[in-house]
């Protein structure tokens, strides 16, 4: 009988065993069926340098083209395609581009726009922030799929230039004032490797590391107000415009926020201050809008918070006492919306809302607790 009890004992036991080494043999192959491949070729390899694929599956990530799914070395410097096996199914995007320093990044100037050649799925070419529903292309389970792009310099010799219309938009602190000011202007930028002109800002790289980036830097400030704008600024004299000048730099932080800071100085001497800069921004995608949302604390020198916001003794009048706010330190939040147009056509959205601190409010000349500033434009890339 013990016999009999341990033959069924060693036969259920065996059955069991062999069950699971089928099922472990068996779910690999399983696997590999379902498994997609992707093969990425170029039109145009390069003649030397080595090429690299970023493959990307968020448009969270693929906005400023930071930490991809996978990356891979294209073999004999792009001339034979690559390939990227076991891929689950799903929404993709592709980016190649040429390491020509072989440092193992994508470098980007200080604006974070890409200064390699590269290239996109879907032939795509960005008009600004890349969009990640251009590129993107759906890969289905067991699914080899062939992917070819063209690389191609982002600047060219000379940069690209973008000329369109634009409207500035500007409320007043100032008591009596109007409260709404809109004035018309051409919408004119210049973008380089080293060097970028947008609108009424100047940049020219210094030291670039990756993540950390040093610049020169220019700016044209609008005087604050004219006397003929409110009773209560007559007599005060006009606030002229002038040219700021100074530093700035740019860090990148993890999951893609990005710190900038800086200072610029009155070059002209007509207000003999300063002011500095320090922010926090991230940029997002929904569908084609490319969402930027941006948070800073702004700090003008008390020469500068006297010249717009005070009141010299010599100026005082009964309704209009001497004041001295000092230097002061403002909150700013606003956002940027950009979408790609029509071929080489862009938009660009920008607004924000200036809170002042309360020895700005407290002056007898303003009557407002925030500034909106808006720019809106339409550009076309040459």
């Amino acid at each position: 009988m013990n016999f009999i009890i341990y033959k069924k004992t060693f036969c259920f036991k065996h059955i069991v065993l062999i069950c699971a080494m089928l099922a472990v043999t068996y779910m690999p192959r399983l696997n590999n069926v379902e498994a997609a491949e992707l093969i990425i070729g170029i039109d145009n390899p390069p003649s030397n340098g080595t090429v690299l694929a970023m493959l990307f599956n968020s448009s969270s990530t693929f906005v400023d083209l930071r930490d991809p799914v996978t990356v891979i070395t294209l073999p004999s410097g792009g001339t034979t395609p690559g390939r990227i096996l076991d891929l689950a199914s799903g929404e993709y995007a592709v980016v190649v581009y040429q390491d020509e320093n072989g440092n193992g990044r994508l470098d980007k100037n200080f604006i974070g726009i890409p200064s390699e050649p590269l290239g996109f799925s879907n032939r795509y070419w960005p008009q600004g922030p890349p969009t990640y529903t251009r590129a993107v292309f759906k890969l289905e389970a067991g699914e080899t799929k062939t992917i070819n792009v063209k690389l191609q310099p982002v600047f060219g010799k000379l940069g690209f230039f973008g000329l369109g219309v634009g409207v500035i938009s500007t409320t007043s602190p100032y008591r009596g004032a109007k409260t709404w000011n809109i004035q018309p202007i051409p919408a004119i930028s210049y973008i380089g490797d080293r060097v970028q002109i947008l609108g009424l800002t100047a940049r020219g790289s210094i030291l670039n590391l990756g993540d950390f980036a040093l610049a020169a830097t220019a700016s044209y400030r609008f005087g604050a107000y004219r006397e003929k704008d409110s009773p209560y600024l007559q007599g005060m004299g006009n606030r002229d415009d002038t040219l700021l000048g100074g530093f700035a730099l740019r860090a990148k932080l993890p999951e893609g926020f990005e710190l900038s800071a800086g200072y610029e100085h009155d070059l002209l001497d007509r207000t003999g201050g300063g002011t500095g800069r320090l922010g926090v921004e991230k940029a997002f995608q929904q569908g084609l809008l490319t969402i930027s949302p941006k948070i800073a604390f702004n700090w003008i020198t008390d020469k500068i918070a006297d010249y717009e916001y005070g009141v010299p003794a010599a100026q005082a009048r009964t309704d209009r006492p001497a004041y001295h706010p000092g230097d002061a330190v403002n909150l700013e939040v606003g956002v940027t919306i950009f979408r790609e147009l029509y071929e080489n056509w862009r938009l660009i959205l920008s607004s924000s809302f200036v809170f002042l601190p309360s020895n700005l409010k407290d002056s007898p000349i303003v009557d407002q607790s925030h500034v909106l500033n808006s720019f809106f434009a339409v550009t076309r890339r040459f």
